[in-house]
């Protein structure tokens, strides 16, 4: 306990490191399910801001910039944490070197968690006039410090802890956080939009997703703390050399790949935007398609890209990852020509764009994170995993639901598909610099 009482990290990671007192040898079943669980309560708390952008904070915050433009500046907001994410990671990495892994990763759960829990209490502009806006920013600049803080290694470890012949099956464990906690958070908010009348829905309503998302974290940083704490990881993560190294040595000695490696998954990160966030805003501004129907036709959408995800592992195993992620580039390319028009094509054509978009989604994300990180020398992996991560997500997905929406705004749904494509063509030729500069290790 500190001084106020409350358990402190040092407590934690003691508690948590009595539980596992038993462990013996690790195997790669263990890290996964650490991983699953970790992920997933990030995703949960990643769309639970995500589908509040869309449904929530034009008019609850941007009122006066109608519904277009008010869900235009949520958008931009909403792009804020993967700006800030980078920042946090070299803040964390930092603390991580000095303090510990546990207590790096309790203080950026917990800042994470305050950021999202005071999103619920978040005052309307009616209210509060244009701090409502600067409260909403500086909240959700804390969500992206503290996602760049909440990179335990699990992933890292479970790659180089993985058989040899399953190296994309392992690689794709880390990715189903992201259908789990989508299929999550749309069925809450769905749940409350169904329920609820619309002044009942914006006066308390929204709020109960984010407070549910704190609780999440709670269970999540203990399920985290109970494997990454314990004597045996910790020795795994040093046999593994997996170890927080400085940024500045780190970008010096992996740089190209660093470079590289955000741009290959280009394609994939893209993807990931338009069908979670930016299909929803266009239903909701454009159609007369209710949030609570599309919300359920993106919880049917997530359960194929689960499965897609899955089948990566395998293909990727057979047939090669970056040979399956170039593929799905292509498609994906092919895919943004013709899909964004689906989405005027009422509930068919919304579930047709959905189920074809998430399994493109998992067969590329599946693999996103692994195709570029078995390239890097052991003493980096870990600090260098967690930066290309970090610029991958800000480049490939942080700016994808604006400029689609203001590129279908303007030029009609097609134009939407336009940064799609930029980001599978970025994919394709990251792919082929990086084997014309031999990089690649797998």
């Amino acid at each position: 306990m500190n001084a106020s009482g409350a358990p402190s990290s040092e407590s934690l990671e003691r508690d948590a490191s009595q539980i596992n007192a038993r462990h013996g040898k690790i195997d790669a079943g263990e890290i996964a399910v650490g991983v699953i669980i970790g992920r997933t309560s990030e995703f949960f708390d990643f769309f639970v801001y995500a589908i509040a952008s869309v449904v929530v904070f034009p008019q609850l915050v941007f009122p006066y910039a109608g519904p277009l433009g008010g869900t235009l500046l949520s958008f931009a907001v909403f792009a804020l944490a993967f700006i800030a994410r980078p920042i946090g990671s070299s803040l964390f990495i930092a603390i991580d070197r000095k303090f510990g892994r546990g207590t790096k990763l309790t203080i950026a759960l917990f800042l994470l968690g305050i950021s999202t829990v005071c999103l619920g209490f978040l005052p309307s502009y009616e209210t509060a006039g244009h701090w409502a806006a600067v409260m909403l920013i500086v909240l959700r600049l804390g969500q992206g410090i503290a996602l760049g803080g909440t990179w335990d290694g699990l992933a890292s470890l479970l790659a180089v802890s993985a058989p040899a012949n399953k190296k994309g099956w392992y690689a794709m464990v880390p990715q189903l956080g992201a259908p789990f906690g989508l299929i999550v958070a749309s069925a809450l908010f769905a749940y409350f939009t169904a329920k609820l009348t619309p002044a009942d829905f914006f006066a308390w309503g929204w709020r109960y997703p984010f407070f549910v998302a704190f609780a999440i974290n709670v269970v999540a940083l203990f399920a985290r703390l109970r494997i990454v704490v314990t004597p045996t990881f910790q020795s795994a993560f040093h046999s593994s050399e997996l170890k927080p190294t400085s940024i500045g040595s780190t970008l010096k000695e992996e740089g190209t790949r660093i470079l590289i490696g955000t741009f290959a998954p280009l394609a994939a990160f893209a993807m990931f935007h338009m069908v979670t966030v930016y299909p929803l805003s266009w239903v909701y501004l454009f159609t007369d398609e209710t949030p609570t129907r599309f919300l359920v036709v993106e919880m049917i959408g997530a359960c194929f890209g689960a499965v897609a995800i899955a089948l990566s592992g395998w293909l990727a195993d057979r047939f090669g990852r970056r040979k399956l992620l170039g593929g799905t580039a292509a498609a994906i390319a092919v895919f943004s020509g013709f899909a964004p028009q689906l989405l005027d094509g009422g509930f068919a054509g919304e579930l047709t764009y959905m189920i074809l978009g998430f399994i493109l989604l998992g067969l590329a994300f599946g693999q996103a994170s692994g195709v570029i990180a078995s390239a890097y020398t052991p003493r980096n992996r870990y600090t260098a995993s967690a930066l290309t991560s970090d610029l991958a997500w800000l480049f490939g997905a942080g700016f994808a639901p604006m400029a689609a929406l203001w590129l279908a705004s303007k030029f009609g749904a097609p134009a939407g598909g336009l940064y799609l494509l930029s980001g599978a063509l970025i994919t394709l030729l990251a792919l082929w610099l990086n084997r014309s500069m031999g990089l690649a290790r797998d």
